[in-house]
């Protein structure tokens, strides 16, 4: 770990952010050039102390979690997430295979999305980053762990809690077009990627997916018009609309509904309801 290069390599970065760079207000006159420390610290998700530590050159080696929090934070390249990681003394991850790792094109423009829901995926369905009306419709997907972050792992591991967002109706379809999006990501990524292993892991432990696996179907699908149940505000009929990378390894997901409508007025409500029962309501048994 080198730590005065990672402390000057930290506050430069910092330095050269303004608050609308990282979808912050300007807030009150600022005294030096930047985002603050504790604005950092908030969009890592870390505490101001800690952070202020890795600039002086006092704190810890910080794990790759931490690195990869403070890359988001700070909108890094990739080129620039890489060093990051090698001044703090880490090998550098395989960004198609690294959950914690968002595209800085797509983190740039989710950060102007504030009036619908948006989030990034990988073709794990991962949620890499949301903004806050995706939190209130789907819950924190960012805090999750392990394989509990792709949705076609809970989808086929935790039915009961992960369908409830798709109306009776609609969820054989949607577990048949998770499943083919799996697919493709194994054709992409490979066996032994993390693609793969899911694959494995939901087949040992999933009837349902290993039938559905069989049946050899394969596409990426994010453009479609879909209906989402939300507990508090109810069924909203949405337009899905996707923003990917050159590689396609990422994919900035935006639910729009069409205005005037009840849907529209029904995402507005997203914004007051919060996330506030959200997790009781996802919790409850169905």
């Amino acid at each position: 770990m080198d730590r005065p290069a990672l402390a000057d390599f930290l506050r430069r970065r910092r330095e050269s952010l303004q608050p609308g760079d990282v979808g912050l207000p300007p807030g009150l006159r600022r005294r030096a050039p930047g985002l603050r420390r504790e604005e950092v610290a908030q969009l890592a998700l870390m505490s101001t102390d800690y952070y202020t530590r890795l600039e002086q050159q006092r704190g810890p080696q910080p794990s790759t979690q931490m690195l990869a929090s403070i890359a988001r934070a700070l909108r890094l390249s990739d080129d620039e997430r890489d060093y990051l990681y090698r001044v703090a003394g880490h090998g550098v991850p395989d960004r198609a295979n690294d959950p914690g790792h968002v595209a800085p094109a797509l983190q740039r423009v989710l950060d102007r999305l504030g009036d619908t829901p948006a989030l990034i995926l990988n073709p794990l369905a991962e949620t890499l980053a949301q903004n806050d009306l995706a939190r209130a419709l789907y819950g924190d997907a960012t805090a999750r762990t392990g394989w509990d972050r792709s949705e076609i792992y809970r989808w086929f591991a935790h039915p009961g809690t992960a369908r409830g967002i798709y109306p009776p109706d609609d969820r054989d379809r949607q577990g048949r077009a998770l499943v083919a999006s799996l697919r493709s990501a194994v054709a992409v990524l490979g066996p032994s990627s993390r693609a793969g292993e899911l694959v494995r892991v939901l087949s040992r432990t999933s009837p349902e997916f290993a039938a559905l696996w069989d049946r050899q179907e394969v596409a990426r699908r994010f453009v479609d018009h879909k209906t989402l149940v939300h507990p508090v505000v109810g069924e909203i009929e949405v337009d899905c609309q996707a923003l990917a990378t050159e590689d396609q390894l990422q994919v900035l997901l935006v639910l729009t509904a069409a205005p005037g409508t009840e849907a529209a007025d029904r995402i507005r409500l997203l914004g007051v309801v919060g996330t506030q029962d959200l997790a009781a309501h996802r919790s409850a048994p169905r």
